[in-house]
This record gives C-alpha cells, structure tokens and sequence, in this order.
C-alpha cells in the first residue's frame, strides 16, 4: 500500500511538472507572436532589427534570469523586498527547473513589450542593456513582491493579498511604464509629427504579418493566464484552469469588437480597421490576467468592454502627449494592466465589491489600488534612471540619417527584403537581346541587364562566365 502511495504521489508531481512544461512551451511561442506583430509595423527597412531584438529578448533573458532574475524573485533566502539565494543554480533544487522556465518566460514578455514601443531608432546596444536590466533586475524584484510567499505585497495587513493571477501588473503594467519611459525619453520618430505638432501615420510595412502575430499571441494567452494555477494534479485545478482560459477568450472578444466599434463610429472617417481590432483583443486578455480565475464569465465580459474603451483611450492619450509608440504598448499592457488589476477586486466572485460591498471587500480594492501603484512607481523610477542615464551618454537612440535609411543594413547587414529577392528575375525592356514572350521582351534584372545568353559573375576577385 505505501509503495502505492508513493507511485500515486510520483505521478501527481509529474503531471503538474509536465503541465507547467507544456504551458510555458505555449508561452514561449508568444515572443514568435510579438516578433511578427512587431515586424509588421514597422517599416521594411527595420525588419531585420526588430526581429533580432525579439529572438534576444529570449536569450539575454534566459541568460539574465538564471544569473540573477530567479533569485531576487524567488530565492530559497529572502525578505519581504528581494530573494537572495539561487544565483547561477547555486544549491538549486532540480524541482524547481519546472517553475525557473514557467516564470522566465514570463520575464522575457515583459521585456519584450518595450522594444515595440521603442523600435525604429533605438541604438541596438542600448537595447542589450535594458533587456538585460528588466529581465534580470526590475521585473523579477517586483515578482518577489507579488507571487513569493515572502513578498509583502502577497502579505499584506490584515491577510491582505495582492490580487494578480496571471499577471495584469506584475507582468504587463511593468513591461507598459518602461515602455512609456522609454518611449518618451527616445523622443518621436522623425516624421512622425510635422512642424506644427499635427500627428502623422507612419504605417507598418505588412498587416498579414502584423495579423499572424496577434493569432500567436491570443493563442499564448492561453497558456499564459491557464498555466498560472502551476499545478493541474490536485482537486478543482482543472476547473480553475477551464475558468480562466475560457474568461480568457470572452474578454479579448469584448475588448476586440468594442475597440473596433468606438473607433469606426466615434472618430470621424475611420475604417473597420484591423490593426485596432487586434490590440482591442489583446487589450482585453492583459485585464483579464489578474482576475481570470475568480470572475464569472460575465465579469469577463465587462472587463474586456472596459478594455476595448481603455485601448482606444490610452492611445489618443500617447499621440496627444508625443509619445511615438509604433506598437500601441502603452495603451495594450499600461492602460490593460491597471484596469485589470482594479477590476479584479471588483468583480472577483463572492468577494468582491459587486457581490458583498463590504468593508472587506475594499480593503482588498485598496491594496490593488496601492499594489499597481507602487508597481507602476517602481518600473517608472528605475526605467528613468536606466534609460536616462543611456540618453546623457548618447548611445540610445541612433543618428538621424541612419534612422531615415533604416537600421537593418548599417546596423545587421542583413536586408529583411532585398531587392535581388524581388519578382521573377525578369525586367521587360524595348530591345529583342533577351527573351522573348508574346509581344513583349525581356533580360535578366539579375544580371544588371546584360545579354541573356551569358553573364559574368564576381566573388572573391574570380570572374566566372555563367550559362543561363
């Protein structure tokens, strides 16, 4: 019988080490998910960059975070402020791998909403070290606050806990202030306003792009905000997991078609446009992280109307304010975020002010209040200082004639579209030299136009006669 127990309690703590794996698998899909809805909207000629930034965001971060990040958010020592233990895996656990690649996974998202709002002219070195810095330092110190049975946000007065599932605040409302901090120290794009301040559209170079990222990531959401319960072993985790993915899916669809609506109907000559649909929804997913497992579905429907009200304002307010934020992340995770985590004691079921409007109730409003603030001081403060001190040294933002002619060649050498790459290889032209289809003649653009038959091709100072 004991041997029995003890395979019963083998293959429970597998399950829940499988189930954590799966899921932060899924997570990580979601930085293919940024790297193409950022890609998307910029222009052609920052392509390479961007996308490198995305894919580093994964390795400075997984190198960052096992240096340093994992212990300060949950190191086996620590107080109510920082851990201090696990630096490197010193003395690590192996029962803890599981739990080290779910929460560094969560890292790398929050380092990776700044670099949408900061693209197009950030120096690449200034972006290694702020990657570096939020991966390792100011997003897993505001974790140990909120998620580490030490932390003093999770342990507040009078059995006081920060109410933040999956995220709303700790992930999204710090990756949302250091963007707005960096987006706002950067300055503007050239271009992007005119000599008397008026707003000018600087458009994405491919919403195809720009549309399968957003499908990544709704289906990263997923696994991000159901994969928060760590576990799916014990009784009624998978109800809480079945509650929060399907809360999920409602408040994205609420916040996509109220985004879409207000913006086609309240602003004079706009569209049904694509691109807000998609922050709409995504908007609505970041709310929905704080409270996904304690809200009725119905909840989940007011917080992704809210949402969609919340993008559409956020973003006038950033454009307003000359805050050049090509990828709308201020308004998506910020603006998201903080609704989020203010909705969540709300509407939280049985508890929440909705239900009970008891004193209880807002006390547990009040320290949300208090938490998402304290959060938002502390990734503001320290982005200052970081990105303050890279624009007094003069290395975060490029000169302007590289970024007029973009940054992907001088900066990567490496042309995201080159223009060998381009059509079938064929120019038409008035001359008979070439090949002939119909009424019409043709010559090898590849060859610079020389004669079809025969061209000459150079690499390494040889010279070589190439029979077409």
């Amino acid at each position: 019988m004991e041997d029995l127990s003890q395979q019963l309690g083998a293959l429970k703590t597998n399950a829940d080490h499988f189930f954590l794996l799966v899921m932060s698998c899924i997570i990580f899909l979601m930085q293919a998910g940024f790297a193409f809805l950022e890609a998307g909207s910029v222009r052609a000629k920052n392509t390479t960059n961007i996308l490198l930034k995305n894919v580093l965001d994964v390795c400075i971060g997984a190198v960052a975070y096992w240096a340093v990040g994992y212990a300060f958010a949950f190191g086996g020592q620590a107080n109510a402020f920082i851990g201090y233990r696990y630096f490197f895996f010193e003395n690590f656990p192996s029962e803890l791998y599981s739990h080290f690649f779910f929460h560094f996974v969560f890292a790398a998202t929050a380092a990776t909403i700044v670099s949408g709002a900061m693209a197009e002219r950030t120096e690449f070195g200034a972006y290694l070290i702020y990657s570096s810095a939020i991966t390792g330092i100011i997003y897993p110190i505001v974790t140990h606050w909120a998620w580490s049975s030490e932390g003093w946000l999770a342990n507040g007065p009078k059995e006081l806990a920060y109410l933040d599932f999956a995220g709303s605040g700790v992930v999204h409302c710090v990756g949302g202030t250091a963007a707005l901090v960096g987006a706002a120290i950067l300055g503007p794009r050239i271009g992007r306003y005119d000599e008397n301040g008026k707003p000018q559209s600087i458009q994405g170079h491919t919403i195809p792009m720009t549309a399968l990222g957003g499908f990544i990531l709704f289906f990263g959401f997923f696994a991000f905000n159901g994969g928060s319960q760590a576990s799916i072993s014990a009784e009624g985790d998978g109800k809480v997991v079945a509650l929060a993915i399907v809360n999920t899916i409602i408040s994205a669809a609420f916040g996509a078609l109220v985004a879409m609506v207000v913006r086609r109907i309240v602003y004079k000559g706009s569209y049904w446009s694509l691109l807000t649909t998609i922050n709409g929804g995504l908007t609505g997913m970041v709310a929905i992280c704080a409270g996904c497992n304690v809200v009725h579905p119905w909840g989940a429907a007011i917080i992704g109307a809210v949402s969609g009200l919340t993008f559409i304002g956020w973003s006038c307010l950033m454009e307003k304010i000359r805050v050049d934020d090509p990828l709308d992340a201020v308004a998506v995770h910020l603006g998201g975020g903080l609704w989020g985590i203010l909705a969540t004691p709300l509407l939280a079921m049985e508890t929440g002010i909705v239900f009970t409007f008891s004193r209880a109730a807002w006390e547990a409003f009040g320290w949300n209040l208090l938490g998402g603030m304290v959060i938002i001081v502390w990734a503001a403060v320290t982005s200052l200082i970081l990105f303050g001190t890279m624009h007094a040294a003069g290395i975060l933002r490029v000169p302007p004639e590289i970024e007029v002619k973009g940054l992907d060649i001088p900066k990567h050498g490496e042309a995201a579209y080159p223009y060998a790459s381009y059509g079938s290889g064929w120019e038409e032209r008035g001359t008979s030299n070439g090949f002939h289809a119909g009424n019409h003649d043709y010559v090898n653009a590849a060859f610079n136009g020389q004669d079809v038959t025969k061209a000459t091709y150079s690499a390494d100072n040889r010279e070589a006669d190439l029979p077409l």
